[in-house]
């Protein structure tokens, strides 16, 4: 039962990938890492040491995607503070998976709810926007 649960989860999020707007699939990427997070949680409480592995992998793999995608020109000193915030973050789940701790884990954690309520109250107007902004940018640089 849990496998078909996994999937339908797994082709869900596929299907709202294939169809997200750039916000979206950041709001996605965030909401993957705290997951991973909180597994890898679980497994250091379990001593599953090779799902914690895997687990904070894939929450650095994560954030690193997050991090490569800042457009350092855009965004000025914002998309700067961000990119050491996420250099900080693997960092800090890089230590907390040699020292297996859930304390280093909450507080990346903690920093990545912050990062993701502030996005996910950016209004509709103020994305579409950025959008178009953007797109002239690209536009007048020949990206």
């Amino acid at each position: 039962m849990s496998y078909g649960i996994k999937a339908y989860k797994s082709v869900g999020i596929k299907d709202d990938l294939a169809v997200a707007d750039p916000y979206r699939v950041i709001q996605l990427l965030m909401q993957g890492a705290l997951e991973n997070m909180a597994k890898a949680k679980g497994c250091i409480e379990r001593k599953d040491f090779a799902g914690k592995s895997q687990t904070l992998g894939k929450a650095i793999a994560i954030i690193s995607a997050l991090r490569s995608s800042l457009d350092m020109n855009a965004a000025g000193d914002i998309s700067a503070n961000l990119a050491d915030l996420y250099e900080f973050m693997i960092e800090h789940l890089t230590l907390a998976s040699r020292e297996q701790s859930v304390a280093k884990i909450n507080e990346v954690m903690d920093l990545m709810l912050t990062i993701k309520s502030a996005w996910d109250q950016i209004p509709p107007a103020a994305r579409e926007q950025a959008y178009e902004m953007r797109n002239s940018y690209q536009s007048a640089v020949g990206a």
